[in-house]
């Protein structure tokens, strides 16, 4: 690759903590990143500015140095954080042709635009806190802000969707919307499903998913369904091989097996035998075992683990950045059709201006009233979440993505709703499938028949931008579709590939689940109470953050296109991309020998931080509001109102009340709300976060607008997601110009379902 992806990008960043995350993001896809810091210096603690000022270049200035000028003169995008103490505070027509993204913890304008929030208010407010934890306890957050990690992924992509419309335009991110999506169409669902959510400790559903073993912690989902079968199976042999009574495994069908249905008997008998053979074997044997077998079972991992991981030498993830000999170095790994990886980011505008390419070309403006991807087509494979999330995001922002599905191999998803009681839609009553790919296309092959696999290459050369998939490494190689197959028809194709531990490596092959990819990251060890097990993040954290490291990797494959007319290829690994977002955790184990764990609400720089419990307004029970308290000024004007017992008071008060009264004295104070209190957040109703849409068996529906709005191009969806085979006519009429007789022909071999 004669060139980085964004090679000639100018990045300003201006801000807080998760302002450098997001340009940090850029700067790893070729970007040239320039933080400003006001002349007392950089807000962000040590372990952080090492992590997320890497390859910038960082500089002090007073907000009217004529260099700070020049450097917003010549700037392509600037992250901000408005309000946030500490950073530069400036009008965004100082950079009239830039990008300005504003991230805030709730939006620029609205009821609650003025409201401090930190990560421990933002994962409060997006229901995401009230469903993590133990039912006995407080709602907890991650112990690293994972509302930072989900939210510099999606900015970042916001900044090159702004990028592409051609138009310097504003962008306004609000972190409550970015995490609120992360929870996986749940809280959109509230007023059909009534499910305000729940703690549920280490369990997901009904069973458990988090399993102490005899040196820590692993993850296994002890769930039925089609693609666990062979998991239960092979989980089932070794516990009978190591001597443990398994009757309750050996007499089971996986075939039929339902959690939901299971007898409380039934599955206590099942866990026990399960629970005695993982508490024989430490972390590592039972990872070599499931490396080895497939089982669907990953370690909690620490950062010694993830230092020792063969899987992350063999890709090279690790390697010296500005004086550190083990950084993790990038989240997605980019080669073009020879196989060269991407030359080294430049530390600096001088030295992107002092190349061959010195200023990043502008893109057509897109006219007025245009949706900024407006005109690009993505053709996607796979199944599940992590897929579909990334791809939503170019969907909900104009262009047109197209499914590739099956009949007879349906997406998981789809299969699951089969188990749903009151379903009788059977594969097309599938609420999760239907949140994930709202507003996009839908074509039904079987990919087993020739004939099928010739209309993907037609797509491909006559229609595609780009191909996203997200099935195992094998998958798209068997049916001919892989990257170096594709691109001996389009050279310039855009390809991204985004499984579980990504394309290459001993462990490519290794299956997993979001679940699994939380405790391969570190997420698992990183959420819950110090005295406590493990629990979850909710929402299985790489099934709901990598897709946006996908979405920004895939947007900077495409700019790259539009500047060089040449094609690439992606590689992301979802753990990796989890593991990237934890990067100060790891350097603290890499440079000082320290290994943090959970924990509970706690932080190592607040005076006080944490939930509290609060009267129930409205007969719900278990309410909660977050506060914290950053200074010693701040801990004295909070004891001034609540009294030295802060918790005696907020249970004598709703959480409103709290909050209210807290953020008008200038303290970080936030309800933990659940998913039915989303509806009634008038900060998500004036930014429009549900949108109403019919599905054909469904009905009418809400879908969840993801968290950035784009002053100068307007989003949201035309539709809700697609029945199987619903646009079969429209891809192969209009897109590919066949004859009735020639679909005819097609539909009787069953090459289209």
């Amino acid at each position: 690759m004669a060139q980085r992806l964004l090679a000639g990008l100018r990045v300003v960043d201006l801000g807080d903590e998760p302002s450098a995350r997001a340009a940090r993001v850029l700067a790893d896809l070729g970007g040239a990143v320039v933080r400003v810091v006001p002349p007392a210096g950089d807000m962000l603690r040590a372990r952080m500015a090492r992590a997320w000022n890497a390859g910038k270049q960082v500089v002090a200035l007073a907000d009217d140095h004529p260099d700070l000028d020049a450097l917003l003169a010549a700037a392509d995008v600037v992250f901000d954080s408005p309000g946030a103490a500490g950073t530069h505070q400036l009008d965004p027509a100082r950079a009239a042709g830039a990008a300005w993204v504003s991230i805030t913890p709730f939006g620029l304008d609205g009821p609650r635009a003025a409201w401090r929030a930190s990560d421990l208010g933002v994962m409060a407010s997006s229901g995401n806190m009230y469903c993590t934890g133990d039912p006995d306890r407080a709602p907890v957050r991650c112990t690293e802000p994972a509302a930072y990690a989900h939210t510099a992924g999606e900015a970042a992509f916001a900044a090159l969707s702004a990028l592409w419309s051609g138009v310097p335009q504003s962008v306004d991110v609000s972190m409550q919307e970015v995490v609120l999506v992360a929870n996986m169409v749940a809280p959109a669902n509230f007023p059909k499903s009534g499910n305000r959510g729940g703690r549920r400790g280490a369990n997901i559903g009904r069973t458990r998913e988090i399993w102490p073993a005899l040196d820590g912690f692993v993850s296994f989902g002890l769930r039925g369904g089609k693609a666990r079968v062979a998991s239960l199976e092979t989980l089932t042999n070794l516990v009978v091989e190591d001597g443990i009574p398994a009757a309750a495994l050996t007499s089971q069908d996986w075939d039929t097996f339902n959690q939901n249905t299971a007898s409380d008997a039934e599955l206590d008998a099942i866990a026990t035998a399960v629970a005695a053979y993982f508490s024989r074997h430490t972390m590592q044997e039972l990872y070599d075992i499931a490396c080895k077998t497939n089982l669907m079972l990953a370690p909690a991992n620490s950062p010694r683990e993830i230092y020792a991981s063969a899987q992350l030498a063999s890709r090279e993830f690790f390697g010296p950045v500005d004086g550190v000999e083990r950084f993790p170095r990038s989240f997605v790994v980019v080669r073009s059709g020879d196989g060269a990886a991407a030359p080294v980011r430049p530390k600096s505008f001088e030295a992107e201006t002092a190349g061959a390419h010195s200023a990043y070309p502008r893109a057509t403006p897109r006219p007025a009233g245009s949706s900024a991807w407006a005109g690009v087509h993505i053709l996607e494979f796979g199944a599940g979440a992590a897929g579909p999330i990334a791809t939503r995001y170019f969907s909900e922002n104009g262009a047109i993505v197209l499914r590739i599905e099956s009949r007879n191999r349906p997406d998981f998803l789809r299969a699951m709703a089969l188990a749903l009681p009151d379903n009788p839609h059977g594969l097309e009553g599938a609420p999760m499938y239907d949140g994930l790919n709202v507003g996009k296309r839908n074509l039904t092959l079987n990919l087993k028949q020739p004939a099928a696999v010739e209309i993907v290459r037609r797509l491909v050369v006559e229609w595609a931008d780009a191909v996203a998939e997200n099935f195992a490494p094998r998958a798209m190689k068997s049916f001919g579709l892989d990257y170096d197959s594709l691109a001996a028809i389009k050279p310039d194709l855009v390809m991204m590939s985004a499984c579980l531990n990504g394309q290459t490596g001993p462990h490519k092959d290794y299956p997993g689940f979001g679940g699994q990819g939380s405790a391969l990251a570190g997420y698992n060890t990183l959420t819950g109470w110090p005295d406590r097990e493990p629990v979850g993040p909710y929402g299985t954290i790489t099934d709901s953050l990598a897709p946006r490291y996908v979405a920004a990797a895939l947007a900077a494959g495409l700019h790259y296109r539009r500047r060089t007319g040449h094609g690439v290829y992606l590689d992301l690994s979802q753990v990796e991309s989890a593991i990237w977002t934890l990067a100060p955790w790891l350097l603290d184990y890499e440079i000082d020998g320290v290994i943090d764990v959970r924990d509970g609400n706690n932080h190592r720089d607040a005076r006080l931080h944490g939930a509290f419990p609060c009267l129930d307004e409205d007969g719900i029970g278990d309410r909660w509001v977050t506060i914290a308290c950053w200074t010693d000024d701040e801990l004295a004007r909070l004891r001034s109102i609540a009294g030295a017992d802060v918790e005696a008071w907020t249970r004598a008060h709703t959480r409103s009340r709290v909050a209210e009264e807290l953020q008008a004295a200038g303290i970080e104070a936030v309800p933990v709300q659940d998913f039915g209190d989303l509806h009634d957040d008038p900060q998500l109703a004036h930014r429009g976060h549900f949108e109403p849409h019919e599905h054909p068996f469904l009905g009418p529906g809400l879908y969840e607008r993801n968290g950035f709005r784009l002053a100068a191009c307007p989003g949201g969806y035309d539709r809700a997601g697609p029945t199987l085979g619903q646009d079969n006519d429209w891809s192969l009429r209009e897109v590919l110009g066949l004859s009735n007789a020639e679909i005819d022909a097609l539909r009787a071999t069953g090459a289209v379902e």
